[in-house]
């Protein structure tokens, strides 16, 4: 956690662009971690910079945590070659207003960071700064060391490259909590064909344990082969609680053993449908669970 000192003459303008800077770097790399690594990396630079000099001290903070961001961004590619099984994003117990924010909590839904994964990192930066905080070109040309008509171009690309891939339509809460108290009566009732009748016919089902949790280490795909896995790992749930959440913008659950956190699942919807499973069961990326995480769009 960065704490930058009071009296230090660049912290006012720090601390208040922070939740911002965070959601900037967390969006750009799916890892909380390493978001806060890159704010600490952005407070180092920022403390050396003279304040007189910079006109907008937002956007100069942008430029430092997007231009830290993509070098951790391809930092992270080489870990995630050698990670074991599927790599998911780290989920985060949300703020109630990031759900009031449809557009915040679609880009941060763990479907939509999946998404971002499949982008070439400066793609990804571009599409980031441009769709969800909505930069101008020519900062955002400044924060990726590009020209205006370049990031256009990339913007473009990056833009129809995620319309592709992203959920068919938008999903309302409702929906969601209905599918999430639909899983959660099977696992306290057993009724498998109920939980069978949500699932889309190519439905895909993703865990995360990282090599130190058991999880699938392929994606399951189709819901007759989802719904059998579900009902093997149904079997160990007697035990568990199951409780609601907000995570990353969007209703979910997280399963606890004796007070203790396990596993977050969280869900992608398609036509009413569920047509992704997403279980992050890897510790190291369950603490942030423990407090809510305030995310932001605009300062």
């Amino acid at each position: 956690m960065v704490t930058p000192p009071e009296d230090h003459p660049a912290t006012e303008a720090f601390l208040a662009h922070r939740n911002l800077l965070f959601t900037v770097a967390y969006e750009m790399l799916g890892s909380a971690v390493d978001a806060e690594d890159v704010l600490q990396e952005t407070w180092l630079r920022w403390v050396g910079v003279d304040l007189a000099a910079v006109r907008d001290q937002r956007a100069y903070l942008v430029q430092i945590t997007t231009r830290q961001a993509l070098g951790r961004l391809r930092t992270l590619g080489r870990r995630k070659e050698s990670y074991v099984g599927t790599w998911l994003p780290e989920p985060l117990l949300t703020t109630p207003d990031v759900a009031d924010d449809v557009e915040l909590a679609d880009s941060v839904s763990m479907a939509m960071l999946l998404v971002l994964e499949t982008l070439a990192p400066t793609e990804r930066a571009v599409f980031v700064l441009r769709e969800v905080f909505d930069l101008g070109y020519d900062e955002i040309a400044e924060a990726v060391g590009k020209t205006p008509a370049a990031v256009r171009q990339i913007a473009h690309r990056a833009r129809v490259h995620v319309s592709e891939r992203r959920p068919r339509g938008a999903v309302s809460a409702t929906e969601t909590r209905d599918a999430l108290a639909a899983f959660q009566r099977a696992t306290e009732t057993g009724d498998l064909q109920g939980l069978f009748d949500l699932l889309a016919p190519d439905v895909v089902f993703l865990g995360d344990g990282g090599g130190v949790k058991q999880a699938v280490l392929h994606p399951i795909v189709g819901a007759e082969r989802v719904s059998r896995v579900l009902s093997a790992g149904l079997r160990r749930l007697t035990a568990a609680t199951l409780q609601p959440a907000e995570v990353n913008g969007h209703p979910a659950l997280v399963l606890s053993f004796d007070g203790e956190i396990d596993t977050v699942l969280a869900l992608r919807i398609d036509d009413g449908l569920i047509s992704g499973l997403y279980a992050v069961r890897n510790p190291e990326k369950l603490s942030h669970l423990t407090r809510e995480t305030p995310l932001q769009r605009t300062t």
